[in-house]
């Protein structure tokens, strides 16, 4: 790539975007498209919508949030239907302050972050345009100007509300600048960039005693008084308060409820009127979302307390949990580690997954639902199938716990301790039990974590050390099977040919002999009992292969051994249940012969090639479930 090239493109592509003119050509520019006059509430709405949204079974995903937010996919629907797309619409939604609650490291900031960002490459787009009377120092929507007596005309000509007034500095540009004449009032296109202060305010509690109201609301300028006499004159006071620059975008407010009551008093008023108050001067618009975020605690000590109902009743919170499905808090532990310098080391596959299933288990509240343990749940929020259990008990603990994932492991600390597991020595791969050792280790570090707590955390550690147990053994299934796929095949085909006779009520011929025999029934239960399948269920699920297969002929499709995943899975499983003692012997061994090192060397390469293992530890792979074996 020519980097300056790149740079040159991007300065021209800024220039192509920029526009000024009069109110007069902003006012025919509407006409064509009203969409710039757009509130900040529907501005980020369509932001959103511009990422694309699908649905699925009724429910909504926005792509907008796939990239960095993960597993929060109910939590983040809520948020935009009942916040972001309300407010869009108008309604009194949007005069309240969005509070993002919930527990630490569980994505509050990253949501903010990524509403801040969305909106400056939005404002960068024809459907995100933004214009404001140029000069003014709060980007002021230039239909201020019309006159109120006016506007309910102008609204319907030009097909959009009007809502504000003029700041104190505009309405004196007004005056002194262009004689009151508003067609000639000058208007330029601005980009909402938060390091720029335009559209985006950032506030952050810090000691009451020396932090000042102006930083929300600006302040007098003193060595301007003596020039223009007077502390009401809109020149001598500079409109640089967080309130004031994050007008037609987003005031974010970090940690909302520690901050001091007096910074929270102004928000009182612009939320509910659009407006508040700053030095001598009559109200002040303000077209801006406010969102703040907390933690659990903090929002129940700032509800406990009367003195702040005022403030409360113009809220609207949204919990923020924990993600609780392993597959996705794998992708957050993957993404966090590739923002580091540290992916010179390799991670084995499943190393994450282990963390992720110890992190997730802390997280689950035990269910009421005979039959199900925390194992099981955790297998159902991820989106698998277990036996016995339909989509309806999936929903029905989903809402079994309101305060599900509001507690538990946060990522934080999961991903400290994977960082220190690959700082350790000179280490070019880490696999899971080098994860989960770390996990164990840091428990007794953990400041928050009681002795009971720490128990049943040791206790989840077991459970993802056996459900990697499980796992590593699969995969050496999988490699070894591989070595004898042509083995694999030819169980698939016998056990095919014995369900057609078997739910045919027909007899099979002996290849070698001729002699007819009655079907298998041995075989054929060898292989369904390796997937759980149950006596009573062996006639169904042998009449639904025989489905499948008429199905695949129907249109012309080769019904093979990849197929139906489950009876591939229990084919596998048989076979390899067969070759146990061979993949033993191969594994354990100190000193493999000829055909044994041919075997290992066959497998380290499918794991290597088709597993994304390394050579260190596809080998230690082998060795570790050699170990399990011998047990």
């Amino acid at each position: 790539m020519d980097i300056f090239k790149r740079i040159t493109q991007y300065q021209a592509e800024s220039e192509r975007l920029a526009w000024s003119g009069s109110f007069k050509e902003y006012i025919q520019l509407l006409k064509n498209d009203p969409s710039p006059a757009m509130t900040a509430h529907s501005r980020v709405y369509e932001m959103m919508k511009s990422y694309g949204i699908e649905e699925n079974n009724g429910r909504k995903t926005y792509k907008f949030f796939e990239q960095e937010i993960f597993g929060l996919d109910r939590a983040i629907e809520k948020l935009v239907e009942e916040y972001f797309h309300s407010s869009a619409r108008r309604l009194d939604v949007r005069k309240r302050i969005l509070l993002l609650m919930g527990p630490v490291s569980g994505g509050k900031s990253t949501i903010v972050t990524m509403l801040k960002k969305g909106l400056e490459k939005f404002s960068r787009t024809d459907r995100g345009a933004i214009y404001a009377i140029k000069g003014c120092p709060m980007h002021e929507e230039p239909l201020h100007l019309i006159p109120h007596e006016l506007r309910a005309e102008i609204q319907r000509e030009l097909d959009v509300r009007i809502e504000g007034n003029l700041c104190p500095s505009c309405q004196m540009r007004l005056t002194t600048e262009y004689g009151g004449n508003i067609e000639n009032v000058q208007v330029e296109r601005v980009f909402i960039s938060e390091d720029n202060r335009v559209g985006i305010g950032t506030f952050s509690p810090s000691d009451p005693k020396s932090q000042d109201i102006a930083d929300l609301t600006g302040s007098i300028d003193f060595s301007t008084i003596t020039e223009f006499g007077s502390e009401s004159d809109p020149r001598a006071y500079r409109f640089d308060g967080e309130l004031n620059k994050a007008n037609r975008g987003l005031m974010e407010f970090q940690e909302m409820l520690k901050c001091d009551e007096k910074f929270l008093w102004n928000l009182l008023s612009l939320t509910q009127e659009g407006n508040f108050k700053a030095g001598r001067f009559a109200l002040i618009s303000a077209d801006e979302l406010i969102v703040a975020h907390t933690n659990e605690s903090e929002y129940k000590a700032f509800i406990s307390n009367k003195k702040n109902e005022a403030l409360q009743s113009r809220m609207i919170v949204m919990p923020i949990p924990y993600n609780l499905k392993v597959s996705e808090e794998e992708k957050i532990y993957a993404k966090l580690i590739s923002q580091s310098d540290m992916r010179h080391v390799h991670i084995a596959p499943h190393a994450l997954r282990a963390a992720a299933i110890f992190s997730i288990l802390t997280r689950l509240k035990e269910t009421k639902k005979q039959g199900m343990d925390l194992v099981k749940k955790m297998r159902m929020y991820d989106g698998e199938e277990v036996e016995g259990f339909k989509e309806a008990d999936l929903k029905e603990m989903q809402n079994e716990y309101i305060e599900e994932g509001m507690s538990g492991i946060d990522p934080r600390y999961v991903i400290n301790r994977i960082s220190s597991a690959l700082i350790k020595g000179d280490m070019q791969c880490i696999n899971a039990l080098d994860v989960l050792r770390a996990l164990k280790d840091g428990l007794d570090q953990h400041p928050s974590i009681t002795k009971d707590e720490r128990e049943r955390y040791l206790n989840f550690i077991s459970i993802a050390r056996k459900e990697y147990d499980t796992l590593a053994k699969k995969e050496i299934q999988k490699a070894f099977v591989y070595s004898f796929e042509e083995s694999a095949r030819t169980l698939f085909e016998n056990y095919l040919d014995n369900i057609e006779a078997y739910c045919n009520w027909l007899k099979i011929k002996d290849p070698l002999t001729g002699e007819e025999m009655d079907p298998d029934e041995r075989l054929m239960r060898s292989i369904e009992e390796q997937i759980g399948i149950s006596e009573n269920a062996k006639k169904a699920f042998r009449e639904e292969i025989l489905i499948r297969i008429s199905t695949y002929s129907r249109k012309n499709k080769k019904f093979d051994f990849t197929s139906h995943e489950r009876l591939r899975e229990a084919v596998e499983k048989k076979l390899f249940a067969d070759l146990k003692d061979i993949v033993k012997i191969t594994t354990s061994t100190k000193t493999p012969d000829e055909s044994q090192l041919k075997r290992i060397n066959e497998v380290t390469k499918r794991l290597i090639d088709e597993h994304l293992y390394c050579p260190v530890c596809a080998n230690e792979l082998l060795r570790y479930v050699g170990s399990l074996l011998n047990r």
